[in-house]
């Protein structure tokens, strides 16, 4: 490994990591695209059915050495994959790929990368970590047999990390715990996010299974929950709570066409693959410590006098934190102790 590969392998999870849980079912995947010792594009899957990383960055990369706009939407993945295929070869010769994750051997909702790859006159694809789901490996075995130079294992501690809501989600119910606070960790005092953090915690609803809030929050806060700031439909709300009344008047309850329940069981959620996105306060942190998999923190560069905290005696382990607006998003899981 160079020095050079673990660089470019470290800008195209950089890359996946902004796109981290919207892209559910599918897993975050981020494409580094090199020409001759020339960076020539960094991109990441971004949604389900959309173009996957890879035909995303050389759609990119063809259009740097083109100076041209492709006539064809990048997200169209179809449509995409013909346009690379009916370029010229010269485009791609020299061309080195970084990927976060094995290129993909089955078709579904858009085509093989690892069929386009092994299509194109490429000089190396560098892979971080093999597709953890047998019947979809065999990406890299099919690039190598079509005499392109394949790699494997750069940043790969990095790109499991990457792809653990993807291993879990398939097989159980993976559950993010969201917080937004100030840098004093105050919780309380209404909006504290800016429009940016707001923004991402709406998409991320909306691809969610299901939200669940914590009865106490529900009646304090009186919340809508839903995801205005994107114009998704809302996902389907539990409320963990053993008192079963509330007044319907709270906006929540108002969201059309979403199922709101009111469960003191939350067992059943979390036994079913998906993604669980849990919002509350010091209750439901408490109540669900066991059951978190990753919290994922909004913090914004304010000071607050705000009562409300939260006490939790727990180590954390940094995933990944990056600016989003002026907050900062941090990314984080329990350590095993």
């Amino acid at each position: 490994m160079s020095i050079d590969d673990r660089f470019y392998m470290e800008l195209a999870l950089k890359e996946a990591w902004r796109y981290q849980g919207l892209t559910y079912p599918n897993p975050a995947v981020g494409c580094a695209v090199v020409k001759e010792g020339r960076l020539l594009a960094v991109e990441a899957h971004r949604r389900a059915g959309e173009s996957h990383a890879e035909v995303r960055a050389l759609m990119a990369a063809v259009e740097a050495l083109t100076g041209r706009r492709a006539p064809v939407s990048w997200e169209d993945a179809d449509a995409a994959h013909d346009y690379l295929l009916s370029q010229p070869e010269h485009l791609f010769g020299g061309m080195s790929l970084y990927v976060t994750l094995e290129p993909c051997v089955h078709s579904g909702r858009t085509p093989s990368c690892a069929r386009l790859l092994s299509r194109l006159p490429l000089h190396r694809v560098v892979v971080a970590h093999p597709d953890p789901v047998a019947e979809h490996a065999g990406g890299m075995d099919m690039i190598a047999e079509n005499g392109i130079e394949v790699a494997e294992g750069i940043c790969r501690e990095e790109a499991a990390d990457l792809i653990e809501p993807f291993r879990i989600w398939r097989e159980r119910a993976f559950v993010l715990f969201k917080l937004a606070q100030t840098l004093n960790g105050r919780i309380g005092g209404g909006y504290l996010s800016c429009s940016e953090s707001l923004e991402h915690v709406h998409r991320l609803r909306a691809v969610a299974t299901e939200m669940i809030i914590g009865g106490g929050t529900v009646r304090s806060d009186r919340p809508r929950l839903d995801c205005r700031f994107t114009g998704d439909r809302a996902p389907d709300l539990t409320i963990f709570s053993r008192e079963k009344e509330f007044d319907r008047s709270i906006p929540l309850f108002e969201v059309p066409d979403r199922r709101v329940e009111i469960r003191d069981d939350l067992s059943p959620l979390l036994e079913r693959p998906g993604l669980l996105l849990v919002e509350g306060g010091e209750g439901m942190l408490t109540a669900m410590r066991e059951r978190i998999d990753w919290m994922l923190h909004y913090c914004t560069p304010k000071l607050s006098s705000h009562s409300l905290d939260y006490a939790l005696d727990a180590q954390l382990e940094f995933l990944h934190s990056e600016a989003i607006g002026v907050d900062r998003m941090l990314w984080s899981r329990f350590r095993a102790s």
